[in-house]
């Protein structure tokens, strides 16, 4: 079964290689980071772009096989821990939500094509269809999970769950979170360890009435819609993802990553959010007294993020936070919200972002510290192409090339290329030459 990604190999940036313990021995070498494409044959738009995940390694024994809905279901339910499940290809409409309850299951598609495998949860109008109950573990990769009501993938991080990983997914059509961890009680350890990597999320349209009869006029307004939303969170990864059309009906939805609930200690980066209500969500105005802070200690670093009218970040009661190397497009946002800072941020640092649009908006009661944000007008000649979430930069420019502050905690950028001691601000670091920029 695969395991964590727990030590990496710094090489060339043309050749760069992540190792993964498998059971202790073997690596996966992926292709270059810097090759982000456009998969026409998996989305119907042809605007999102993602990178393609390294391919995991071959499972080992013990090994289920299952190509129907009723192998699934016994599948999971009689699982020893270590188990690899491989759907075959196909479209397996669930009755009830699948529950895994045992450490170190791996389901996963067993193509390694995550469209090939989808777990469709319209027919039966499933609030929930995936969830992981009281147990560790646990990879949940290569495969797409759509049409359900509340939660794509649940986590009952309040019965005791950790280190999970979800790889290589496609959470389509969630109209309530794509991946939701719920609030835990002070008698049950954190959620701690998990990673969210290599997955695109997104929806078709905004949210309607019709897709969720839990979000009423008297209540979210059909606005009750996210993508990632933990509470408590301890040492997260969420990176390498896209998120693409995550609205509410009225476009004032939550997060497309959203930890707030006193989560600590969690990586944000090489993300890409595209035309989703809200992009980075490190904590909102709601603190209950139990909460000091909603997010101490998490650093954002290296997204792009694009359009999005509710704000591009906010960071709201976050204590020691870092929001670094960012780029933001949006200058027709309607709140000037592209980065906002609400209430209690002590200690935060919001650094070398680069923002096309509005300056930071510092609604902060005090000890945020802004270091070299970088606010420009937009230009056809800065990014490759912004609509598309593609905010490498087109040419060199002065303002932005070796202007940034050099930060211990950013050494790389979005395409994991090394930054020097006198750092780019925004999330592309220029380097002439670039294979990326020669193949647009």
């Amino acid at each position: 079964m695969w395991q964590h990604p727990c030590h990496r190999l710094v090489v060339p940036r043309i050749t760069w290689t992540i190792v993964l313990l498998l059971n202790g021995v073997g690596h996966l070498v992926p292709s270059p980071v810097s090759n982000l494409q456009a998969d026409q044959s998996e989305l119907p738009i042809a605007a999102t772009l993602f990178r393609a995940a390294p391919p995991l390694p071959a499972a080992t024994e013990p090994v289920i096989r299952v190509r129907t809905v009723g192998e699934l279901f016994k599948a999971v339910e009689h699982a020893k821990e270590g188990t690899t499940i491989l759907l075959s290809p196909g479209r397996y409409v669930l009755p009830r939500r699948l529950d895994i309850r045992t450490d170190r299951v791996t389901l996963r598609g067993a193509s390694g094509r995550r469209q090939d495998v989808i777990l469709d949860g319209g027919p039966h109008q499933l609030g929930e269809l995936l969830a992981i109950h009281g147990c560790s573990d646990v990879v949940i990769a290569d495969l797409t999970i759509e049409n359900v009501r509340w939660n794509g993938i649940k986590l009952d991080t309040d019965s005791g769950v950790h280190r999970v990983t979800i790889y290589n997914c496609i959470l389509h059509n969630i109209w309530q979170r794509a991946v939701k961890g719920v609030r835990v009680p002070a008698t049950v350890a954190r959620p701690e360890g998990s990673r969210v990597m290599y997955c695109l999320f997104y929806n078709d349209r905004p949210k309607s009435y019709a897709d969720d009869p839990a979000d009423t006029p008297e209540n979210f307004q059909g606005n009750y819609i996210g993508g990632i939303d933990i509470m408590f969170a301890a040492k997260w990864t969420i990176s390498d993802n896209v998120f693409y059309n995550i609205q509410g009906r009225t476009r004032e939805g939550r997060g497309a990553i959203f930890l707030w609930h006193d989560s600590r200690d969690c990586v944000v980066e090489r993300n890409v959010i595209i035309n989703c209500d809200m992009g980075i969500a490190l904590g909102n105005s709601y603190k209950p007294p139990d909460v000091a802070v909603h997010a101490a200690n998490i650093i954002v670093r290296n997204n792009f993020i694009v359009q999005c009218p509710e704000s591009g970040i906010v960071a709201d009661y976050t204590r020691d936070c870092v929001i670094a190397h960012n780029s933001i497009f949006d200058p027709d946002n309607r709140l000037g919200r592209l980065i906002r800072l609400v209430h209690d941020n002590q200690g935060t640092i919001v650094v070398n972002n680069l923002l096309v649009g509005s300056p930071v908006r510092n609604e902060s009661t005090g000890g945020i510290r802004l270091i070299k944000n970088l606010i420009l007008s937009p230009s056809p000649d800065l990014f490759v192409d912004p609509k598309r979430g593609d905010l490498h930069l087109r040419a060199r420019r002065s303002a932005v090339c070796d202007a940034g502050s050099p930060l211990p905690l950013v050494i790389e950028d979005f395409d994991r290329q090394p930054r020097d001691s006198r750092p780019d601000i925004g999330a592309d670091e220029w380097i002439e030459e670039d294979p990326f920029r020669k193949s647009n």
